[in-house]
């Protein structure tokens, strides 16, 4: 009999009312308690201020009083630059921005598309902060680590440079993950295309494996006790120690031009996701004796694929918008993980993304609507709707003390929840 299990929640943060980088405090779009009962949803939320964000679709990571993402702007010679920028999160004003690497995309997404949401430029990775650090990984693959107080620089890495690092087309999208004292990132070279750097110094921990980098951002999970890092490469599922980036397993899975949902991870359970034809795959975990294996559970070609937004699991069922290239009109489902079945499907969404607190979805149309649905696998039932951005809406919506933060291509919005 297949059993799913909640994500269980690994201390590794200090804090639950931070959001300290991409999929939340848990890793799991979740914020692990319930911020808004349903019958204190307001069917219009106040939102408390905007800012403008110009460019691109890193989502927002949050520390204290302080939310950051990367935006692209013209510098003083009217070139594209990619720039972190610190928003205080009561008011949404602008307390530092860090130039970083030029934005050339090379491309064309500019604002093609617009009508229908469809192409668009500008960076795609979200930073990570902790303890008063943040990191970044920019699309032309270098880390940087920069004080969350000033934006001053303390260390930076360039992939390419320093590990023989070879980007890949539309330039990185992948975020940093921070574990236990590291930050984790992939696109290196021969024998260290996966790297651990020390989020003090800069300095390499480990190094290991000749994959290539995809779009999508890495996993972190403890599954039959043991702690573990989940790539998506070009090549599969691949899982490593985070202490020493020993292997632990592999699982192929088919690559086509791009691959960007991250996998996620149901007890020992794996769900992975692309476009492109790609589909759909589940797999089994396991340990007998000291060797780990992974068994395909079912396979859905062409079926199930997640564009680039990453579903979400809670109670053995994925919440998550699927379909590709369906901008506008993709459609949010629940889908039964022993099975792959769908439970029920909602069109209308576009190629947004969500989070769950509690009972609750939050779900970012591609419009720039923010939709709370409850996380009811018999039926979809909606429970408020509010138009709350203009722009291109690809990005994940964070929570943080009782805010809600989404942003577009042009602006961000903070809503007051209660």
């Amino acid at each position: 009999m297949l059993k799913l299990f909640p994500f269980l929640f690994i201390p590794i943060f200090v804090g639950l009312a931070d959001w300290p980088q991409y999929h939340g405090p848990f890793l799991d779009k979740s914020t692990g308690t319930n911020i808004i009962s349903t019958n204190q949803l307001n069917p219009s939320p106040r939102v408390i201020w905007r800012s403008p964000t110009p460019l691109g679709f890193s989502s927002f990571s949050i520390e204290d009083d302080s939310a950051f993402t990367l935006v692209a702007e013209e510098d003083e010679d009217g070139l594209l630059r990619e720039v972190c920028i610190a928003l205080d999160l009561a008011s949404g004003k602008r307390i530092w921005q860090q130039k970083l690497q030029m934005a050339s995309y090379g491309h064309g997404g500019g604002n093609a598309g617009t009508k229908n949401n469809s192409g668009g430029d500008g960076p795609r990775s979200t930073p990570s902060v902790k303890n008063g650090r943040v990191f970044i990984y920019d699309s032309s693959m270098i880390l940087h680590c920069l004080s969350a107080e000033s934006g001053e620089r303390i260390w930076t890495v360039d992939v390419i440079d320093d590990h023989e690092g070879k980007n890949i087309m539309w330039k990185n999208a992948s975020s940093p993950l921070l574990v236990e004292g590291l930050v984790i990132v992939g696109g290196g070279g021969k024998n260290q295309s996966l790297i651990a750097f020390s989020q003090t110094t800069g300095k390499v921990k480990w190094k290991t494996g000749t994959e290539t980098l995809t779009h999508a951002t890495p996993a972190f999970a403890k599954i039959h006790e043991k702690e573990q890092v989940i790539f998506l490469c070009r090549s599969g599922l691949l899982s490593l120690d985070p202490q020493n980036g020993k292997e632990l397993w592999k699982q192929v899975f088919p690559f086509k031009v791009s691959t960007a949902s991250s996998p996620v991870v149901a007890g020992d359970y794996i769900f992975c996701s692309a476009g492109y034809g790609v589909g759909a795959g589940f797999f089994k975990i396991s340990l007998d004796e000291g060797k780990w294996q992974s068994e395909p559970v079912w396979r859905k070609r062409n079926e199930l694929m997640n564009h680039w937004s990453t579903p979400l699991h809670y109670q053995g069922n994925l919440y998550g918008i699927f379909g590709f290239k369906e901008y506008g009109k993709a459609p949010l489902q629940c889908i039964d993980l022993k099975t792959g079945e769908i439970r029920w499907s909602e069109k209308g969404f576009g190629p947004g993304n969500l989070i769950r607190s509690g009972e609750t979805l939050w779900v970012l149309s591609d419009d720039g609507q923010i939709v709370t649905v409850s996380a009811n696998p018999n039926r979809y039932s909606e429970l408020s709707r509010s138009k709350i951005l203009n722009g291109k809406c690809w990005t994940t919506p964070t929570i943080s003390k009782n805010i809600l933060l989404a942003r577009s291509t042009q602006e961000a919005a903070a809503l007051f929840l209660y």
